[in-house]
């Protein structure tokens, strides 16, 4: 059965008002998701030094509670960042950009101390570069 045939409700050649938003959404949610975990890591290393493994020979030799305390701020200026997609801004728009990015430099700078996890948090932040910058247009002119 094709679409001709289907009755004035389930037209599905209308573009609708929520057709453009997908994509944001998605960006939306996964920043306020990379923001939580961001802090759950940050929360984790300030309450367990024993947690996460040791590197002794990296540039980034700072002590669990420094790394503790960067991941909760990145998360929540992430979690700000996505809560603010949400509105449609264009200034929104440009900071989850910048958050995600920042986002991917602080879990590539953490790689040695968690590297699944770092990784994991570095494939989000592309997904929601790309959903930012390649949709973040048509939502606004929606």
């Amino acid at each position: 059965m094709s679409y001709e045939n289907t009755s004035i409700t389930t037209n599905l050649k209308s573009s609708g008002s929520g057709d453009k938003a997908g994509p944001i959404a998605f960006a939306g949610v996964m920043l306020v998701m990379v923001g939580l975990f961001h802090a759950i890591q940050g929360f984790v290393a300030l309450l367990s030094d024993d947690f996460y493994a040791a590197t002794p020979n990296y540039i980034f030799r700072l002590d669990f509670t420094t790394w503790g305390w960067i991941h909760l701020l990145l998360g929540l200026l992430v979690i700000a960042a996505g809560a603010g997609l949400f509105f449609g801004q264009t200034w929104a728009r440009t900071l989850a950009i910048i958050a995600a990015s920042v986002s991917m430099l602080g879990s590539f700078a953490w790689l040695p101390n968690y590297p699944i996890w770092g990784l994991t948090l570095i494939a989000l932040d592309v997904f929601i570069i790309w959903a930012v910058i390649v949709h973040g247009r048509a939502f606004v002119d929606e």
